[in-house]
């Protein structure tokens, strides 16, 4: 007996729907679409300038040599940034992290991933040093073939480093076989 009052209490509130009523009140609030017209504002318009200082996400902003990997719609041919230990460090460990397990620690396309594609295997960056710098970073940026874009997991400078480490594994290959490298450039 004891436990037919609280079932019934909780009978009655099953018929309640507050979680979705609270929900629906934020998908019919007042808002405006784009080009709207607005008696908010003095000028009469919904949709407003950015504040000064903003970055947009939408859309890259400042040198586009730097943010798209691109100049007038051709990929830049140099790092855009200065390279040097720092950035080389940077871009090995993000490299190992994030394009080792389907290029190869060695960038030559051998890695356990690549051997179990069934699809296109991915290529030898090593191959590809006469690419500009800005095709791999356009690569990392938006993704190649079916590479996905790594936008999300690597920020500008993190690609550009990892373009920069390409480099150097690309550097690597091509001096193999004459004078060593001094342990200090290693």
């Amino acid at each position: 007996m004891r436990w037919l009052i609280p079932a019934a209490g909780l009978a009655a509130l099953t018929g309640c729907n507050v979680s979705s009523e609270f929900l629906q009140r934020m998908e019919t609030q007042a808002k405006y679409e784009y080009y709207e017209t607005s008696e908010f504002w003095p000028d009469g318009r919904a949709m407003r300038v950015p504040p000064a200082g903003t970055v947009p996400r939408e859309r890259p902003v400042g040198n586009p040599g730097i943010s798209t990997g691109r100049a007038n719609g051709v990929a830049v041919n140099a790092i855009p940034l200065p390279v040097d230990k720092q950035l080389l460090a940077l871009g090995q460990k993000k490299y190992n992290i994030v394009c080792s397990q389907c290029h190869g620690v060695l960038g030559d396309g051998n890695s356990v991933v690549a051997e179990n594609m069934a699809l296109r295997l991915p290529p030898s960056l090593l191959e590809l040093a006469d690419k500009p710098a800005g095709h791999f970073y356009t690569a990392i940026n938006e993704g190649y073939g079916i590479m996905p874009s790594f936008s999300g997991e690597l920020d500008t400078r993190e690609r550009w480093a990892v373009v920069a480490y390409v480099r150097a594994l690309q550097a690597a290959r091509s001096t193999a076989g004459t004078q060593p490298v001094p342990q200090e450039n290693r």
